[in-house]
């Protein structure tokens, strides 16, 4: 388990990857963001990503899906209370392989709680060609190390 006194600043952490199909973009859309150009192939190739794109809900979600399997899992992760600067950087296309770069920033104990801890990261998915497709920036919370 990694506890709060074990992060430091500046460790990276990457994940591991996972390709993007045309059928998972398209599943996505329908329960959560039916717009055209994430449900239509054809229809897509009118909108200004020439192409059909997934949505930026879902290239978070896989990012998340791909941070808790790579490192979230073995942390003394209690949630988080929110995260700054999301952006969509690059359209997320059939296709396309993703990893995710996280980095982090700094930490402070809570002045409340002195069983837990925030830590502060950026998080950078990236594309098969080293494109930053999502990037924001985050508050974990942790629990401190039992005395």
């Amino acid at each position: 388990m990694i506890f709060f006194e074990d992060v430091q600043p500046g460790t990276v952490r990457e994940t591991g990857s996972k390709t993007v199909t045309a059928e998972e973009i398209i599943a996505f859309a329908r329960e959560f963001d039916p717009q055209y150009f994430h449900l239509d192939a054809v229809a897509a190739k009118d909108s200004i990503f020439g192409g059909l794109v997934a949505s930026g809900w879902h290239t978070a979600s896989m990012a998340m899906r791909l941070m808790v399997d790579s490192f979230v899992g073995t942390a003394a992760s209690i949630g988080s209370p929110g995260f700054d600067d999301l952006r969509w950087r690059v359209p997320v296309r059939p296709g396309d392989t993703l990893r995710v770069r996280s980095t982090v920033l700094d930490k402070a104990p809570s002045q409340r709680r002195p069983d837990i801890g925030s830590v502060r990261f950026t998080t950078e998915c990236l594309n098969q060609r080293d494109e930053v497709v999502m990037s924001l920036t985050s508050i974990a919370l942790y629990r401190r190390r039992p005395a």
